[in-house]
């Protein structure tokens, strides 16, 4: 390959490289500009669950039927379509609830009861598809509340527990007028655990000293590397019987109807032994009864998400943008240099 050749090549070369380069900076543009415009948008959704599954039914109607039955279908449609029925003016909003230790969902949800009480009324009804195993007191203590939100304001709430409302769950759970569990779901729980793994004697074996100091002669009972006191121990036994004893009022406050002293011993049950002690009102799954009211109801289901920053977009974009450049550039590079 002579010189010309050559310069030819890396001009030609250099011409496409620009090319992907500019071609690449279009697209991040574009991409910061619907991003921005994006950021003005409200980070709640909405989804009309009775049209979603109605047309399901629909899809399902028509994959289904013969020639005649699908005739007849169209000539209903038509029918119906002229008839111009108007939507149910009733609301059921459906809220999810997905509960870990921390009750970290408890943030999404204080920010759907807000959007939902500035339009619900007592006509309507919330629904809570509720699925956590509990976890940290004042976590559940604070989703618990803002359920009584919903039910100060007198506006029907329906909690449904498909697989587990437990110990926190179950806090949360009582608020509702009404429960419905699926035939296995485990509910229950109504207890406290507090479990410190501790080191002292550890440290003392190899002769680490562990200096803890307090102001408040019960600021600290039991520590993971202090020495644990039978007076210290006693006290924090005290909190939990405490805290246990509040979440017992809690319950009996919200489902005065139940014998929280037969069921406050910490065990579970699943469906229906729990219908029988009265801890749910009924045994269904949440699908079956949504889907029991589309007929009277409009179905509608609120959801707070958090969108990213537009910095946080764009970092994962340019990110990707700028790898496959340099991948580009360096197949392009073995290819003319190869020749």
């Amino acid at each position: 390959m002579d010189l010309m050749e050559m310069l030819l090549q890396l001009g030609l070369f250099s011409a496409k490289t620009l090319v992907i380069v500019i071609a690449v900076g279009a697209l991040i543009l574009l991409i910061a500009v619907l991003a921005a415009k994006s950021q003005d948008k409200p980070e709640l959704e909405v989804e009309k669950l009775h049209k979603k599954y109605k047309l399901f039914g629909k899809v399902l109607r028509h994959a289904t039927l013969t020639k005649e039955e699908l005739k007849e279908e169209k000539k209903t449609q038509k029918k119906e379509a002229k008839e111009k029925k108007k939507e149910a003016s009733r609301k059921v909003f459906v809220l999810d609830f997905n509960g870990d230790l921390r009750a970290s969902a408890v943030d999404h949800l204080r920010q759907e009861v807000s959007a939902v009480l500035n339009v619900a009324t007592p006509n309507d009804e919330v629904v809570v598809r509720l699925e956590s195993p509990g976890g940290v007191v004042h976590g559940y203590g604070l989703a618990a509340a803002q359920l009584l939100r919903i039910r100060d304001k007198n506006i029907p709430l329906t909690v449904c527990v498909d697989k587990v409302a437990a110990s926190g769950g179950y806090l949360m759970s009582c608020t509702a007028h009404k429960i419905l569990c699926a035939p296995f779901a485990i509910v229950g729980s109504i207890g406290v655990v507090a479990q410190i793994p501790n080191f002292h004697r550890v440290l003392k074996k190899h002769e680490v000293d562990y200096k803890e100091y307090t102001a408040g002669e019960f600021k600290r009972t039991v520590s993971l590397l202090g020495e644990i006191t039978e007076k210290g121990e006693e006290k924090f036994k005290e909190q939990l019987e405490a805290t246990h004893r509040l979440f017992k009022d809690f319950v009996h406050r919200n489902r005065p109807q139940l014998d929280v002293a037969k069921v406050a011993t910490g065990e579970y049950w699943y469906g229906e032994d729990a219908k029988g002690l009265g801890l749910v009102d009924g045994i269904l799954t949440s699908d079956d009864y949504l889907l029991s009211q589309i007929p009277t109801s409009q179905i509608i289901k609120v959801s707070y998400t958090k969108k990213q920053k537009l910095a946080e977009k764009l970092s994962g974009v340019i990110g990707s943008a700028i790898q496959g450049v340099a991948l580009k550039i360096y197949e392009e590079f073995e290819r003319k240099t190869l020749l």
